[in-house]
């Protein structure tokens, strides 16, 4: 099919779903507009149909959507896009039926992994996974997150992960730290020595909300998750998340126990025993007190959305990535989650929208729309809507390392269960090593 980038189809892009009234005029912005005509010259699909069912609603629907108008013009197929907030449900149901969809985004690679162990997904081809290692930071990890076993046992890639979030965060106020004198730490060592000199100084580093309602504890099993990530290698991480590896092995009781020297003394605000009440969406508001409850407060990317109203990213509060250690050697690990597409129902159409999805171009024109990080290294960083946005992107594409959320990863009576009571039980005084062996406990029940 002959693309021109005429501005008809540049306006097709233009809704009200785009952040800060984004525009495409063709030609212009910091978008690889030579690499989208090389793509509909090479790539004609004039009458084809492809369904796609996901998660994504509002305006995360609409700025998919918007992309999406792209591929159409390009290519002439016609794409159709079902969100749903019971996705995982609907998706089974459709594939049990033989009525699923072309394409389904996942909001997480459990269910991926069992649809594709139920021979519900059509393997990605070689290049996808050559693609993903090359031009994603921490290429391998990410092949790895979306390479599962079929219903034979052989494994295969069958996810390409489109869009992430970055756990690995603390949040902070610019204008405390420049009171007291204090520099950004950029190693975990540094992180350990400001704690301390902060308490020295006769202030409280941290403040933490473990309270949760029916998911209490489950801001521990980050913690816990990311300094798996800083004292073990991503294979023993991997380990665990499966239970290759007794969740009482020494390694995961010293990054519990890691968690716990935050805890200690004067280090947390209202001391540990008084964490698992306090709730993770308040516990953020005492870096705004003033004088401030806490001076650091380590949380995922969409904290913000409990920050006071009118707060500003950037200059009222501002993050910094959650350091690794120097002496241990193990690179710059990211903690995230993210959402991965798989196909249900092959078509020459379908693989063709995937390799839409790997461009530069598509992941500019989604960065450019707010609400989307990508570790796609060939896209323009320029695109992101904001400062914020591009900053945790340098974070994802400087990781060299990338894990999902472990306890997502862990059958729901582990990761949504016992992992979540047993960090509540560890913040009120039970040791490591019984908190650990009562988790495996719960692991063994259900074997």
């Amino acid at each position: 099919m002959k693309f021109t980038l005429t501005a008809t189809a540049a306006t097709l892009a233009l809704t009200a779903g785009m952040a800060q009234a984004a525009t495409f005029t063709p030609g212009e912005g910091p978008y690889d507009w030579a690499g989208l005509e090389a793509f509909a010259a090479a790539n004609d699909y004039s009458g084809a149909e492809v369904t796609i069912l996901g998660p994504w609603l509002a305006g995360e629907q609409e700025n998919f959507e918007n992309l999406l108008s792209f591929f159409e013009e390009a290519t002439g197929a016609s794409v159709s896009y079902v969100g749903s907030d019971s996705m995982e449900q609907q998706i089974v149901i459709d594939a049990e039926a033989g009525s699923a969809p072309n394409l389904a985004v996942f909001p997480q690679p459990g269910l991926a992994a069992n649809m594709a162990q139920r021979g519900f997904l059509a393997p990605l081809s070689d290049d996808t996974g050559d693609f993903i290692a090359s031009n994603y930071a921490a290429g391998q990890s990410w092949v790895d997150l979306g390479s599962y076993a079929n219903e034979n046992g052989d494994e295969n890639l069958y996810g390409f992960f489109f869009n992430a979030n970055v756990k690995s965060l603390v949040w902070y106020i610019p204008e405390n730290f420049e009171d007291f004198g204090y520099d950004v730490p950029e190693t975990m060592e540094e992180l350990k020595t400001l704690t301390d000199r902060m308490v020295d100084d006769g202030e409280t580093p941290w403040c933490i909300g473990l309270g949760s309602g029916g998911a209490t504890g489950w801001p521990a099993t980050d913690w816990v998750e990311d300094l798996m990530l800083r004292t073990q290698e991503p294979a023993v991480y991997d380990q665990w998340v499966t239970n290759e590896m007794p969740f009482n092995d020494p390694a995961v009781i010293g990054a519990i126990e890691e968690f716990g020297w935050f805890l200690e003394g004067e280090r947390v605000s209202g001391g540990a025993s008084a964490v698992a009440s306090v709730d993770f969406r308040d516990s953020p508001k005492g870096l705004f007190d003033a004088p401030p409850q806490c001076l650091m407060h380590r949380q995922a990317s969409f904290i913000p959305a409990y920050f006071p109203e009118g707060t500003e990213i950037g200059t009222d509060v501002d993050f910094f990535y959650f350091p690794a250690y120097v002496e241990k050697d193990l690179g710059t690990p990211v903690l995230g989650a993210g959402t991965l597409i798989g196909i249900t129902d092959d078509s020459e159409a379908t693989r063709g929208l995937l390799s839409f999805l790997q461009t530069a171009f598509a992941n500019e024109i989604m960065m450019a729309q707010g609400g989307f990080l990508t570790p796609h290294t060939g896209a323009n960083p320029d695109a992101y809507a904001t400062e914020t946005l591009r900053a945790q992107g340098d974070i994802l594409r400087n990781a060299t390392t990338f894990r999902f959320d472990g306890s997502d990863l862990m059958p729901g009576g582990v990761g949504a269960g016992s992992f979540w009571t047993g960090m509540v039980d560890y913040a009120g005084g039970k040791p490591a090593e019984q908190v650990a062996q009562e988790i495996q406990d719960s692991w063994d029940a259900l074997k």
